[in-house]
């Protein structure tokens, strides 16, 4: 803690793991890789899954989760310590030997889902039905049937492993070392400072500021920005050779079987909003006459209406000072007003109680994650850009990594944060092959959280600016979930179309880009308004474990906001409903999740516009409160 702060801002980590400068980091790190290694020999003589093998897969299985709960644990120990010291060259030495270790790993998750593979129904069957440890896991051994569905033939499935820790993990660890090193030069008091790109927003309610720091941050992306095209041209080319050699029908098959959703369901969901995003223009037009302009620009998107008085925290603690040393409540050049700056304990204290008034075991959760210390949110250099809740199933406990610069935004990315978290802890006491749940739904659990703050802060809100303040946040989260998430998919499904027949230069994916967001904006934005070199920044494209980490996230807003129409209509029996789907995330396909716990089928039309009614609500109350 610093001042007279109750909340720290910085995570504890030393209580998990040694520090990995230490030697005993490294005798548990070696202690692991040789354990790891054994387990890849014994998984090399599985027997074939029938009766009479029961007892001995049970054996290898209640190893292979322990094993496969130490190497999560360090690895987010790694990635949690190289998070929040970007440039530390032993944090990232070290992630280089976890990957390192990758093929290892694969080798063990490859012997499992052949043998599972090549059995038949009725074998499969008889074998999970003989031991009860294989009963609990039967979900995560039909599900590895399917994934065997996306391996190459045994010896091509180990050499791919092997040559992708050189090969498509290692660019994505390049992506992350050379936007980590990128330096925004900005003004501020008059001198010109470097910070980190996680450090250069444009929310500030002048807009010479807003737009000196995005075009600041786009000439910083420039100078790399050959690298960046190199980074996603190869990791995409590496899955659309394995895809072509596995007869994939397509470069989305992959990430559905990921995320264990249905092809239909996903275009179901990109058609309704589609058919209802033009509600949305109607507010970005709004919004750019509260500000004075014809039409918005990228930098205008987030920034604060001008209106005195728009505070962003309903709950304040005793000990919360609404204003910094800078005084940013000051009446603003271009006729605005910023608001009140948020201090990390209003934030926390409005985080807590709203959740808590959710539902008490949610709320004592959030409180004792932010006192215990497993939020690191100080606002430094160093830090990588982005946030992410990791978790640590052994110790039975999360982290939390981002970047808190007193904003409401920055308050929504606490709430989305512990919602993960929550998810983690609610999944603690299954089998760790049961944890695992796909992304469309984890995101479901952080942005309902998110949903949960911000509806009670717009309730609680006093005043028709507060109002509107809130209202405009929570519409831009629409517009991040509805127009931006789709941009990226819509940006990256062209990309790997065009990248079947070759590498594309940076300028051409510029083009893309460009092309993908004035679709899916609905050209709503000045002409000269867009950020065509988002494709650079945007670090969701560069992660190698997984394709596609876009439309998980528009799935998971938009059925937390299903949940958030439930959860008003079903007051106090809510909450326990929730935690069942939350269970259900790890043991089942995704629409069965659905549909087991909530009753709705999320391939229909109606599920999603039930959703978009809500949003279609707020754009309208948006006007009305906006009104001349």
């Amino acid at each position: 803690m610093t001042g007279d702060s109750k909340y720290a801002l910085t995570w504890d980590l030393d209580s998990l793991l040694p520090r990995p400068e230490s030697e005993e980091f490294r005798g548990l790190f070696d202690q692991f890789r040789g354990d790891l290694s054994n387990l890849a020999d014994r998984s090399d003589a599985l027997p074939a899954p029938d009766p009479a093998s029961a007892r001995a897969w049970s054996e290898f299985l209640g190893d292979y989760q322990s094993l496969a709960a130490r190497a999560t644990e360090l690895n987010a120990f790694i990635g949690c310590h190289a998070a929040a010291d970007a440039g530390n060259r032993l944090y990232r030495k070290f992630e280089a030997e976890l990957s390192a270790l990758d093929p290892l790993r694969e080798r063990v998750a490859t012997n499992v889902e052949f043998a599972l593979r090549e059995t038949t129904d009725e074998a499969f069957a008889a074998f999970v039905a003989a031991d009860r440890r294989l009963a609990e896991l039967a979900f995560y051994l039909a599900d590895s049937r399917q994934n065997a569905m996306l391996r190459l033939p045994r010896e091509q499935e180990s050499l791919a492993a092997e040559l992708a820790v050189d090969g498509l993990h290692a660019w994505g660890r390049s992506y992350d070392r050379v936007s980590g090193d990128v330096r925004v030069r900005v003004m501020e008091k008059g001198e010109i400072v470097e910070k980190s790109v996680g450090q250069v927003t444009w929310d500030s309610p002048e807009r010479t500021v807003r737009q000196n720091n995005f075009y600041a941050a786009d000439k910083a992306w420039s100078t790399v920005a050959d690298h960046c095209a190199e980074a996603i041209n190869h990791i995409a080319g590496v899955r659309l050779t394995r895809y072509r050699r596995l007869g994939l029908r397509d470069h989305l098959e992959a990430p559905l079987r990921h995320n264990r959703m249905r092809r239909e369901t996903l275009e179901t969901m990109w058609s309704v909003v589609a058919e209802r995003r033009p509600r949305i223009v109607d507010y970005l037009n709004r919004k750019a006459k509260l500000l004075g302009l014809e039409k918005l620009a990228w930098y205008d998107v987030t920034a604060p209406l001008p209106i005195a008085g728009t505070v962003g925290c309903a709950h304040q603690s005793s000990s919360s000072d609404d204003t910094n040393s800078e005084g940013r409540s000051a009446e603003t050049g271009d006729g605005g007003h910023s608001p009140p700056y948020l201090s990390w304990d209003a934030a926390c204290d409005t985080v807590v109680d709203t959740l808590g008034e959710f539902g008490q075991e949610l709320g004592e959760f959030a409180a004792a994650a932010i006192r215990e210390r497993w939020v690191e949110a100080e606002d430094r250099p160093g830090k990588r850009q982005g946030g992410f809740c990791t978790g640590f199933p052994v110790k039975r406990q999360s982290r939390i990594f981002m970047t808190f610069t007193g904003s409401p935004n920055s308050m929504s990315t606490l709430a989305h944060e512990l919602g993960h978290a929550w998810h983690a802890h609610v999944l603690r006491d299954r089998p760790l092959f049961l944890q695992d749940y796909p992304m469309n739904l984890a995101e479901t659990a952080s942005t309902f959280a998110e949903a949960v703050v911000n509806e009670r802060r717009l309730a609680d809100a006093d005043s028709t600016a507060a109002k509107l303040a809130i209202l405009d946040e929570m519409l831009g989260d629409a517009v991040v979930f509805l127009m931006n998430i789709h941009a990226r998919f819509a940006f990256e499904d062209a990309f790997h179309r065009e990248r079947s027949a070759g590498e594309l230069s940076a300028e051409r994916l510029s083009e893309l880009m460009l092309a993908a967001q004035r679709e899916t904006y609905c050209d709503a934005l000045a002409a000269d308004g867009w950020n065509p070199r988002f494709w650079a920044s945007k670090l969701h494209f560069y992660i190698s474990t997984l394709p596609f980490y876009n439309f998980p996230y528009t799935f998971g807003y938009l059925l937390s906001q299903g949940l958030s129409t439930l959860a008003a209509e079903q007051r106090s029996a809510f909450p326990e409903r929730y935690r069942n789907l939350l269970i259900a995330t790890g043991c089942m396909e995704t629409e069965d999740a659905i549909r087991s716990t909530l009753g709705v089928d999320a391939s229909t039309p109606d599920f999603w516009h039930k959703s978009l009614d809500l949003i279609g609500e707020r754009v309208g109350r948006f006007l009305e409160l906006s009104a001349p």
